[in-house]
């Protein structure tokens, strides 16, 4: 008998995959998505198609093709009117005229003169024309007549048919009844077959001169900008230059103008060749024709230049790399060589590179400075980059204006001996006295005894426009403005005088302006200036103010220059920088220095010097401490020497103690027993002492009081 055994307990194991129960999770469907409105997928549709490069393509053969039947009329009009006019005479002899070639200009219109007689006289012969065509029509038909019938009477004479004499006369009327009929069939077919015949003739001279916008050309069309030059190429741009005698020379030349050039060489970032011109041709009409050369090579005008070397008839072409003008220069030696120094008398700053690439650098030797140019072109950076180099020579003091006052040469603070920062009238007030100190000084110096030898001191104002503006005047008895160009303004005067006498001791100018005018910056002040550069600006006149007639004459031109695209580029007319023979100018890409590595390279000078106290104000007041203002320009100094404590004091006030000698110096420190002493044989004035003096002086005050 079997036995039913029933578990009272539950199953506390948990159930294995073989005996889970299976559950079903039932998921609900998606909500379907909504459907893109048909106006939507049209809106997509067009667009696609529209900037499909199928379409793209298409829209630009359309385009080309139907450019070059248009433009292709124009040019046949054109030509047919310059072959029926004396205007391709007049037109030539406009632009001999505007190149000063008036050998050329004479030449056109002699042949202009010609044109017009036998047009003249071809005119006149049509007046007789009808009555001699209908005299010519008569006798030729009638000799025709009689040799026909002179022929059929030879024939009826051989066949011995009389009839055989109109044979010849009725055998040309046929033919020429046959000649008629075939016009007749052909008319029709030529009527409707002329016009498109008369199109494709316009479209092909059309295509020969790709005359259609260059989007609409064929790629390799376009893409032709910047190709390799060669001497073909060279040779064909200076025959299509249109100069007469140069393209007359080169196609009666055997080797089609090869011998002309010479080797071509790699310079920079582009090349370099000379050009022997023929016998004829001169190197300015070549010049005078940059524009149309850079075309014809297939370049931008800014990048081809048009030099003149040593050798005679003879002009050097560097043309750049496609491109390779926009392209940055790399940092400057002052930024990434952190041991450099400076030498005011003997070095040159490393200020950029010139267009071949080189290096370029100029020397600041007793040389005043005028840099101009149009606002944001980089005038300050240019300007600055020159102080901060020349800041790494210690003996270099500095007096600062910077009449914008954004602080673009906060840097100098604690290295200049003056920085005036502001634009309004009181700092242009600030920064003439500054200047007239600087005279006071350049004065004293002069009065020196001979061979005294003194540290350079370079009298810096930005924005120099401002001053040369200002219409504020003097107050009391003394009402002379302080702006002008004239002589009254005691800006104007104090920057003249600089000019005149500074160089000899060691005081030099140096100034920035922008846009320059006969009113913002005077013609004497201008051309006081031993090193003259200028950016981008806007006409020939203001390049002519900012770097003279010479330079602009000889090839400077600040105005092709591109305002923005060129920022930091400057044209450079000095004896400072070494310039190739037979150029007045020179063109340099500057270095950019930031704000933050501008400061280093100051961290950098200030190290190298003692302690300079800057002044950013000139006090002219009456009342003055000799030994307070001692203390002042002393600075953080352990010692200064004397010379340097007289010149400081001057720069401070030079009503004051512009005519300082030593004796008087010393006579000031003796009486507060804080006299002069030399170290290392040379005199000079210890901070300590100074303290000490003014501490003691205090005291004594103190009990004086009590």
């Amino acid at each position: 008998m079997s036995e039913n055994v029933v578990h009272l307990h539950k199953a506390t194991d948990p159930p294995t995959a073989d005996t889970a129960p299976t559950v079903l999770t039932v998921v609900p469907d998606a909500p379907p998505a909504r459907p893109v409105p048909l106006w939507v997928r049209s809106g997509r549709a067009v667009k696609s198609a529209a900037t499909h490069e199928t379409t793209r393509a298409t829209v630009r053969a359309a385009a080309r093709h139907g450019l070059y039947t248009f433009n292709g009329g124009r040019i046949v009009a054109r030509r047919a009117w310059d072959g029926r006019t004396g205007s391709r005479y007049e037109r030539m002899i406009r632009a001999a005229e505007a190149a000063g070639n008036l050998e050329a200009a004479e030449e056109w219109e002699e042949r202009l003169q010609r044109f017009r007689a036998a047009r003249h006289h071809r005119r006149m012969d049509l007046l007789h024309s009808p009555v001699e065509a209908a005299k010519g029509v008569a006798v030729g038909a009638g000799m025709s007549i009689g040799v026909l019938v002179a022929l059929g009477v030879v024939m009826a004479i051989s066949t011995g048919h009389v009839g055989d004499v109109i044979t010849p006369l009725s055998a040309t009327v046929d033919f020429i009844a046959l000649l008629i009929r075939i016009v007749q069939v052909v008319w029709g077919p030529a009527l409707s077959i002329g016009p498109f015949l008369a199109l494709l003739a316009l479209w092909s001279v059309g295509r020969k001169q790709h005359a259609a916008p260059a989007w609409a050309l064929p790629a390799n069309v376009r893409n032709s900008e910047g190709e390799p030059i060669t001497p073909s190429i060279v040779v064909k741009a200076l025959r299509d230059l249109g100069v007469p005698a140069l393209a007359r020379a080169i196609k009666e030349m055997g080797d089609a103008g090869a011998s002309m050039l010479g080797p071509i060489r790699i310079a920079g970032c582009g090349v370099e060749v000379d050009v022997t011109l023929p016998s004829g041709v001169a190197t300015n009409e070549v010049q005078a024709k940059r524009r149309k050369l850079a075309e014809n090579l297939t370049r931008h005008e800014h990048e081809v230049f048009i030099t003149i070397p040593q050798a005679a008839r003879t002009v050097r072409l560097w043309v750049a790399d496609s491109g390779a003008l926009d392209e940055p220069i790399g940092p400057s030696p002052l930024v990434t060589d952190d041991t450099m120094t400076a030498d005011y008398t003997k070095g040159k700053a490393p200020w950029g590179q010139d267009l071949r690439g080189d290096a370029a650098a100029l020397s600041l030797y007793q040389r005043h400075l005028l840099i101009t140019g149009l606002s944001n072109q980089g005038k300050t950076v240019a300007l600055r980059s020159l102080a901060l180099w020349l800041s790494l020579d210690k003996s270099v003091q500095f007096l600062m204006g910077d009449l914008k006052g954004a602080g673009d040469w906060a840097m100098f603070d604690g290295l200049a001996t003056t920085l005036i920062q502001g634009p309004t009238d009181e700092h242009v007030i600030q920064v003439t006295e500054m200047v007239e100190g600087a005279v006071d000084e350049m004065n004293r110096r002069l009065q020196a005894p001979p061979g005294t030898v003194f540290p350079p001191l370079i009298v810096l104002v930005d924005e120099a426009q401002v001053a040369f503006m200002c219409p504020a005047k003097g107050t009391g008895k003394d009402k002379r403005p302080y702006g002008g160009a004239k002589a009254d303004s005691r800006y104007f005067m104090a920057v003249r005088k600089i000019h005149n006498q500074g160089r000899a001791v060691n005081v030099l100018m140096w100034q920035g302006t922008q846009d320059p005018t006969n009113e913002n910056l005077p013609k004497l002040v201008r051309e006081g200036a031993h090193t003259r550069a200028s950016l981008a600006l806007g006409t020939e006149s203001q390049a002519r103010m900012a770097l003279g007639d010479k330079a602009v004459d000889g090839g400077a031109a600040p105005n092709l220059l591109r305002p923005g695209l060129d920022r930091g580029t400057l044209v450079v007319a000095s004896d400072g920088i070494s310039i190739p023979a037979g150029q007045s100018s020179i063109t340099v890409r500057t270095h950019y220095i930031d704000d933050d590595a501008a400061t280093a390279i100051t961290d950098r000078a200030k190290a190298l010097r003692d302690g300079v106290t800057t002044l950013h104000a000139i006090d002219r007041s009456a009342e003055h401490d000799p030994l307070a203002d001692i203390a002042a320009v002393i600075g953080d100094a352990p010692r200064v020497r004397t010379k340097d404590v007289l010149a400081r004091l001057a720069a401070r006030n030079a009503d004051a103690y512009g005519d300082w000698s030593f004796l008087d110096l010393k006579r000031v420190l003796d009486d507060a027993d804080a006299g002069p002493y030399k170290s290392d044989g040379v005199m000079c004035v210890a901070r300590d002492r100074v303290a000490r003096a003014l501490a003691n002086r205090e005291d004594e005050g103190s009990a004086s009081a009590e």
